[in-house]
C-alpha cells in the first residue's frame, strides 16, 4: 500500500470516529504531548495491556455469545501485539518501563456502567466503543505534534482503532437487540459519549494518554 493510500484509509476511518464523538480533543493536550512522551508511551502501553485483558475477561465471562468471542479473542490478539510495537517504540526512544498510576478517564467510563445483567453487557461493550473511538482520535493528533519516528507508530494503528470502536459498536446494538437491554440505544449511547466528552476536556493534573487538559 503507497503513502497516499495509507493516508486517504486514514481521513476515511477517521471520519467515521469524528462522527461519532462529540467533542474533540483540546489543542493544549496535542501541545503537551512532546513534553510528555515517556508518560505517554508507558500509559499507551498500559492501555494496550488492559484492552487486552479486557477482551480475554468478557471471553469467558459471555459464552453464550459466539460472535462477542470471535471478536474478543482476535481484539486480544491485536492488543497484544499493539502492546509490543509501543514496548519496541519506547526501547528506541530510550523510554525506560515503570509503574505509573492510571489515568481518571477509563474509571470515570466505567463508573456509569450497569451491575445488572444484560445491561451491564451492553454499558461494557457500549464502553468499549467510546474508548476505541477517543484513542482513533488521539493516535490521528499525536501524528500532527510527534516526530516522524514515534507518529508513525500512531499513523500505523489508526485504522485498527476505528474498526475496534465499529465491532464494540455493532456487538453492543446486537446484544441490546437480544432483550433486556435499553429502550432507547442511543440515547445510552450519549451518556457515555457525555461522560468522554467531559473526560477529555476538563482539566487535568496528570499526563496521561486519556487524560483532559494538563494543568501543567
Amino acid at each position: 500500500m503507497t503513502d497516499a493510500a495509507l493516508s486517504a484509509r486514514n481521513e476515511d476511518a477517521l471520519g467515521v470516529v469524528l462522527a461519532f464523538l462529540t467533542a474533540r480533543t483540546p489543542d493544549a493536550w496535542f501541545k503537551a504531548a512532546p513534553d510528555h512522551l515517556p508518560e505517554l508511551l508507558i500509559d499507551h502501553a498500559n492501555c494496550e495491556k488492559k484492552a487486552a485483558s479486557t477482551a480475554l475477561r468478557m471471553m469467558y465471562r459471555y459464552v453464550e455469545h459466539p460472535a462477542l468471542l470471535k471478536k474478543m479473542s482476535s481484539l486480544a490478539r491485536e492488543e497484544l501485539r499493539h502492546f509490543e510495537q509501543v514496548l519496541d517504540l519506547m526501547a528506541d526512544q530510550g523510554v525506560v518501563y515503570e509503574q505509573i498510576n492510571s489515568a481518571r478517564y477509563a474509571q470515570g467510563l466505567h463508573a456509569e456502567i450497569s451491575k445488572a445483567e444484560p445491561k451491564r453487557l451492553v454499558d461494557l461493550l457500549i464502553c468499549g466503543a467510546v474508548v476505541e473511538a477517543r484513542s482513533c482520535e488521539r493516535f490521528a493528533g499525536l501524528t500532527q505534534v510527534l516526530s516522524n519516528s514515534v507518529a508513525g507508530l500512531y499513523a500505523s494503528l489508526l485504522n485498527s482503532e476505528a474498526r475496534h470502536f465499529q465491532d464494540y459498536l455493532q456487538l453492543a446494538k446486537t446484544a441490546n437487540d437480544q432483550g433486556g437491554g435499553y429502550d432507547d440505544f442511543q440515547q445510552r449511547v450519549d451518556v457515555f459519549l457525555a461522560l468522554d466528552a467531559q473526560l477529555i476536556t476538563s482539566e487535568d493534573h496528570q499526563f496521561r494518554f486519556h487524560s483532559g487538559v494538563p494543568t501543567r
